[in-house]
């Protein structure tokens, strides 16, 4: 009876061990996983553009930023947006064909290819913006798997949450001219456009930009996004 009794205090034992272990790898994911853009997705929200800065890095390696990129333009004096806060707008990415649907009134205005999550995974379900930023710094990654980025003036942001998807996990729609390669999955969890088609995307979702940094409120809500598919392999 004794040696059935420590035989099972062993099993207990090697139980109650492996579901600490379990516990502890989970912690260090959940940790490592916070915020899609890590060091930095959200400490800074003023929106305005780094403009002495000219140089950026991307999976390790320096990209330039464009000249353009690192001007602040006063948005709210922009009498060229075409944002209307009265028509029905929506957002729909499909990861499956690498492809983001702007719709209003249920008719499609634009169509673009994205990249969305290849080093780390896109969400999916339905979201809404919560705070638009003209220009932001985006950092995160690890050096020695060679993910690492740190890209100043990341253009034309719109932060999304929902789905249990909290804000402070730093998912984005946002421009991205490190690379040319929209189509594939080329981002760590947040959807890539190309920066013309960035600011197209701005101007048009709602909230209306009112300056470097603008903030959704009772008001003035932000734009739902429903995101949905699997993203191809690579």
């Amino acid at each position: 009876m004794v040696l059935v009794v420590k035989k099972y205090k062993n099993y207990i034992f090697l139980g109650v061990a492996v579901l600490f272990s379990g516990f502890l790898f989970w912690t260090y994911n959940q940790r490592g996983a916070e915020c899609a853009n890590k060091d930095s997705c959200i400490k800074d929200l003023s929106g305005k553009a780094e403009e002495n800065e000219k140089i950026g890095y991307f999976m390790g390696k320096k990209v330039s930023v464009p000249a353009e990129l690192a001007q602040n333009t006063d948005v709210s004096k922009n009498v060229l947006g075409d944002s209307t806060t009265g028509a029905d707008k929506h957002i729909y990415i499909d990861l499956t064909q690498q492809k983001l649907y702007a719709k209003e009134n249920g008719i499609t205005i634009y169509e673009f290819l994205i990249s969305s999550g290849k080093w780390g995974r896109t969400p999916t379900g339905e979201f809404t913006t919560w705070i638009k930023l003209q220009s932001t710094r985006m950092k995160g990654g690890n050096p020695d798997l060679g993910t690492y980025y740190n890209l100043p003036n990341v253009p034309y942001t719109m932060y999304f949450y929902g789905s249990g998807i909290p804000k402070s996990r730093g998912y984005g729609i946002h421009g991205a001219y490190w690379h040319n390669n929209f189509g594939h999955p080329m981002s760590h969890g947040c959807i890539n456009v190309s920066p013309e088609n960035a600011k197209i995307l701005y101007d048009w979702a709602n909230p209306p930009a009112t300056g470097y940094s603008t903030k959704v409120d009772s008001k003035n809500p932000g734009t739902p996004i429903t995101i949905y598919g699997v993203a191809p392999p690579e």
